[in-house]
């Protein structure tokens, strides 16, 4: 079987530290077969016996059988451009598999959502004196899509995919000004760097990325979508969405929190880009 897609198939019914050790597998599904069970019960923070039952859970006999059965999978390659997606499927099946774990994505992401973390970002946006948008590759276009909508409200919105230019602003940073960097994983070394230059500025740091990465480590709050999608080997897709529809969430937030005022200016935009469209047939 595909054990790598059993697994992403049984997420939701996993407890929550069965869940954990899902997550430890698909982040890197290569080196776990070269761990231990007390290595990766450490790695994810859960008992032994917890591993094992993990296994059993989605069909193995115990961790040496799961083991065994990645390593054949990963032996077989896999797609590049997805791990569901196989080299015989025509499109139609392509198009099945991108839609089904998109939407199971974001059936994991809203039942792991951090709340307080939300709000708290709502609160950090709603009084910035400034925010900037940063982001690289695939997260460069959700940080984009982030500062269109963020363009609609008074408080000065950038967006900049160029290292120099983050630099510069981070540098520039003052006490008041939200610096909101997106990264699935976290691990991306330039914008750690930008974000521990407006850290160390005391700029307020969101992170819009993996709880424990390097980046977190520079941020003030951690907002993850907890998708479990290797962008290492992967073309990041599952994540991408994830991530835009949070910022929706936050942005419907931010508008609600600025109370009457903020939906007359919202108006007034409307009016104003009226023009721009040609009227409905």
């Amino acid at each position: 079987m595909n054990i790598v897609q059993t697994v992403k198939d049984r997420l939701s019914d996993l407890s929550k530290n069965e869940y954990k050790v899902a997550q430890q597998v698909l982040l890197d599904p290569e080196a776990i077969i070269h761990v231990s069970t007390a290595t990766l019960a450490k790695q994810a923070n859960v008992s032994e016996p917890t591993i094992n039952r993990f296994c059993r859970r989605i069909g193995c006999k115990g961790f040496p059988d799961f083991k065994l059965q990645l390593a054949q999978q990963l032996a077989k390659g896999a797609s590049y451009v997805n791990s569901q997606i196989d080299d015989d499927d025509n499109v139609s099946t392509v198009t099945d598999k991108i839609f089904s774990s998109t939407l199971s994505a974001l059936a994991n992401t809203q039942r792991t959502l951090d709340h307080a973390a939300i709000e708290k970002t709502i609160s950090y946006l709603k009084d910035a004196r400034k925010i900037s948008f940063f982001g690289f590759g695939a997260s460069a276009s959700v940080a984009h899509d982030a500062q269109n909508k963020f363009a609609r409200f008074t408080t000065p919105a950038i967006f900049s995919d160029d290292v120099l230019v983050q630099k510069v602003a981070a540098l520039n940073s003052l006490p008041g000004d939200v610096i909101v960097c997106f990264s699935h994983t976290g691990r991306t070394k330039a914008l750690c760097e930008i974000a521990q230059l407006g850290y160390d500025n005391q700029a307020t740091v969101i992170g819009i990325t993996a709880k424990g990465s390097p980046l977190a480590k520079y941020c003030h709050v951690v907002v993850s979508t907890e998708v479990p999608e290797d962008t290492d080997q992967y073309m990041p897709m599952a994540s991408r969405i994830a991530q835009m529809v949070l910022i929706d969430a936050i942005v419907a937030g931010f508008a609600l929190a600025q109370g009457e005022e903020i939906k007359q200016q919202l108006a007034r935009v409307k009016a104003g880009l009226k023009d721009s469209r040609f009227p409905p047939q």
